[in-house]
């Protein structure tokens, strides 16, 4: 399989995707740059949700291989982060992109081989429709705070027919909550886009933007609702939870266009 050239171009000037300046000294900048935690998603109530920074930043471990295993085709990472996906299946001959908003993220993925843009699930990609699989691992179902309008963007994405693989949250559920990311090392909040860079935070409100867990149930309903996804498979490895949902055919897939150029801005 041919590769999607390395790159980082970032989102659309005054996007709200853009990584303010002010955050590239945030906890989670800092996780990435370390490899190291402790870094957590804390909502307003002061529940903590942990993040597996040292995971994301090593090689993939025996439950990301059960993903990788799954992928067909092209592959589309959303909220990469440092890109152990993105630079592993480009290694076994996929071609594949991430997105993230964060830029040390994105500039992480590239560093280590992987092709990667600083940029929204939510704003123009590329090769639109035409994406064979898409990730949303490590949490990313949260993107947004709205699964309904996440996983229809997702099938937008996606060729009629493709496959969506996504991590879930343990046990029955369904939940919108606001949070920040949170090192324990403070008393004060510290805002950003959240660990898969995809959410927008609220200046005006402590760094707090909208995220959603989802069980594996949940998960199936909701895309169910969205008439575009049927459930194709679930497993369950060291502890982690996933769920493999396939993209219907509502309509004939159109031929594949001409050569793709490299991605752009």
């Amino acid at each position: 399989m041919n590769r999607v050239p390395a790159a980082v171009v970032p989102a659309a000037h005054g996007s709200w995707t853009r990584e303010p300046a002010g955050w590239r000294a945030d906890p989670y900048t800092a996780a990435l740059t370390t490899g190291q935690g402790p870094l957590y998603l804390r909502s307003r109530e002061g529940g903590v949700v942990p993040l597996g920074v040292e995971r994301w930043c090593a090689a993939p471990d025996a439950a990301d291989r059960t993903v990788i295993a799954r992928c067909e085709g092209t592959v589309l990472d959303i909220g990469c982060g440092p890109g152990r996906f993105v630079t592993a299946l480009a290694l076994a001959g996929y071609r594949t992109l991430g997105i993230d908003v964060s830029t040390a993220a994105v500039h992480r993925t590239v560093r280590h081989g992987g092709a990667a843009l600083v940029r929204s699930v939510f704003e123009p990609l590329p090769r639109e429709g035409w994406w064979n699989t898409a990730l949303l691992v490590d949490g990313n179902i949260g993107i947004g705070g709205d699964p309904d309008a996440l996983l229809t963007r997702t099938a937008d994405v996606v060729a009629p027919g493709g496959l969506l693989i996504a991590e879930v949250a343990d046990g029955d559920v369904d939940e919108r909550l606001d949070v920040c990311v949170d090192d324990g090392r403070s008393d004060h909040t510290h805002g950003g886009h959240g660990p898969a860079g995809q959410g927008r935070a609220r200046a005006d409100d402590g760094g707090f933007f909208p995220w959603a867990r989802l069980g594996a149930r949940a998960l199936v309903r909701h895309a169910r609702a969205t008439g575009r996804w049927s459930r194709q498979a679930a497993w369950e490895l060291e502890g982690r939870t996933f769920v493999a949902l396939r993209r219907k055919r509502e309509r004939p897939a159109p031929s594949l266009p001409g050569p793709v150029p490299p991605p752009s801005g």
